[in-house]
């Protein structure tokens, strides 16, 4: 059996931007934008400002691409980059309210997305959190970090972490539970 790399398209592309070759850069660009896109969205409400985050993530991702190092996914590493600009960027406007607060029993929430199929819904629901819990959220469930970095990360309290992601799911809970009543009438 012949095994080849499914990739090596884009690690020709990705070694071509790595030499700052413009083309290739922007041929990422294209190839990534619309989901990164939608990595920013998810922390920054506005389009416009979600766009300027994009666009500052992807010239630092150019500007770093080079301590790329092909260990695991370059859509991955390019997503740390675009979280990581988003959260940067409610810490500057600071529109990332978080309380503080810690309560050992709020680790244990369930998880609201389990019972609904209908993901526009979902993220109709997401998007309604205020943006501290929604920023904890995002970065619980969507981008698999750990209370302890995202404690790091935001500068809070691993308890206030927490207790923004079960505040979070409750909140969800309810919107989707409202949604379930809507939709059944």
């Amino acid at each position: 059996m012949k095994v080849f790399n499914i990739n090596a398209e884009l690690n020709k592309l990705i070694k071509k931007a790595q030499s700052q070759d413009r083309v290739a850069h922007y041929q990422l660009y294209q190839k990534f934008a619309p989901k990164m896109l939608s990595v920013s969205r998810y922390y920054v409400k506005d389009m416009q400002y979600a766009e300027d985050v994009l666009q500052k993530a992807f010239c630092k991702a150019f500007l770093n691409i080079t301590s790329y190092e092909f260990k695991g996914s370059f859509e991955g590493w390019l997503r740390r980059i675009v979280v990581t600009s988003s959260i940067d960027f409610l810490r500057q406007k600071k529109n990332l309210m978080i309380q503080t607060d810690d309560f050992s029993y709020y680790e244990h929430a369930e998880n609201p997305l389990d019972e609904v199929e209908d993901t526009s819904q979902i993220e109709k629901a997401i998007e309604k959190l205020p943006e501290g819990y929604k920023a904890v959220f995002c970065l619980y469930v969507l981008e698999d970090y750990k209370h302890k970095e995202i404690a790091e990360v935001l500068n809070i309290d691993i308890g206030t972490s927490k207790s923004q992601l079960f505040k979070a799911r409750k909140l969800l809970k309810e919107y989707l539970q409202d949604y379930k009543i809507k939709s059944s009438l």
